[in-house]
């Protein structure tokens, strides 16, 4: 037995030095130390040994058992250091290579004209509110004076979540009016800018998903000429002054009066080209004076109070004020496009 042990000791620790990996290493420690492993098999034997031959062999075994152990500790360090140098050399990074270059990002046209919308909208005392685009289809409907059945839902129908057809993808900013009437003090000054969704084809000045800026004033002795003074004040910040603007007849069911107001096409300067359709004019926004039954039904007397409202096309004034020529840049998200601006 003596010779055996010494026999182990000796092909163990030979062996754990060669190890080349810790998988090996830890291979080689069940096949000397495990319960199956040949020192273990080796003690089994014990039992064959006269009493006084057991504690001599005992001693010795407790030698050789502490000897591997000790070894295969000292073979792991090594082999965890050996792994970390490799991994430190594969991964090494040469200081002197030139880094990669970094792209830096910038503001994207749309929301470049939006802050500046804002700007001018806050310096005239409005405030900013941003709402819900699932919406509830009372408030895109209902609560504007456009009850089930109403002639102006078949063209401005849009997504739905439910089969009832109460809960929806907004198809405008108008709700915000609701929302604020019902929890902002009189007066009130905001707009809204946000998305919407209609059921439009795509073309050159539409989209299923377009960004919309509702604004709202309600006060005592609020005029039409309020509204047209206000917005052609607002345009002219935005294209320069002396841009040209016209005021068309229109209804919405929620103002009455109702109008739109188109601006010169920046494209062909009035003369008629296909970003215009050959009209010459641009479409930016409906308004009109906010319908006395809206605020009515917002608990606000039509006899003291008065309002007008507008909703305009993002998208068209972030054309007008860049010169774009096609909505549909703004959403195919092409760097050539957007390194523009």
């Amino acid at each position: 037995m003596k010779e055996q042990l010494a026999k182990i000791r000796t092909e163990a620790l030979a062996a754990f030095e060669g190890a080349q990996d810790s998988a090996a290493l830890d291979a080689l420690r069940v096949q000397y130390l495990g319960k199956k492993g040949e020192l273990t098999a080796v003690l089994k034997q014990m039992g064959r040994l006269s009493a006084e031959e057991r504690p001599a062999m005992g001693q010795l075994a407790n030698e050789v058992r502490a000897a591997l152990e000790e070894a295969i500790e000292s073979a792991s360090k090594k082999l965890e250091a050996a792994a970390l140098e490799a991994k430190l050399e594969a991964e090494a990074v040469d200081v002197t290579i030139p880094g990669a270059p970094v792209s830096i990002g910038h503001k994207h046209p749309m929301y470049s004209a939006l802050d500046e919308i804002k700007d001018i909208f806050v310096g005239m005392g409005f405030t900013v509110l941003d709402g819900p685009e699932v919406e509830l289809a009372y408030y895109n409907f209902d609560r504007l004076n456009a009850e089930e059945g109403h002639p102006s839902r078949d063209w401005s129908d849009t997504f739905y979540f439910d089969a009832d057809s109460r809960v929806m993808l907004r198809s405008q900013t108008s709700p915000m009016q609701v929302h604020a009437m019902e929890t902002m003090p009189l007066p009130i000054r905001i707009i809204a800018p946000g998305r919407v969704y209609r059921k439009d084809e795509v073309d050159a000045t539409h989209s299923p998903m377009f960004h919309q800026v509702e604004g709202m004033v309600i006060d005592k002795n609020v005029t039409m000429a309020d509204l047209k003074g206000t917005l052609n004040a607002v345009v002219e910040q935005l294209f320069g002054k002396g841009t040209v603007t016209r005021f068309r007849p229109h209804h919405f069911p929620f103002t009455e009066p109702s109008c739109e107001m188109d601006v010169q096409c920046h494209k062909c300067g009035g003369k008629g080209c296909p970003t215009c359709k050959g009209e010459g004019w641009i479409e930016v926004l409906g308004a009109g004076m906010i319908h006395p039954k809206v605020l009515e039904m917002s608990g606000i007397d039509p006899e003291v109070y008065s309002g007008w409202a507008f909703g305009m096309g993002l998208e068209r004034l972030a054309m007008r004020q860049f010169k774009i020529t096609d909505l549909r840049l703004i959403f195919e998200n092409d760097i050539r496009f957007l390194e523009q601006f």
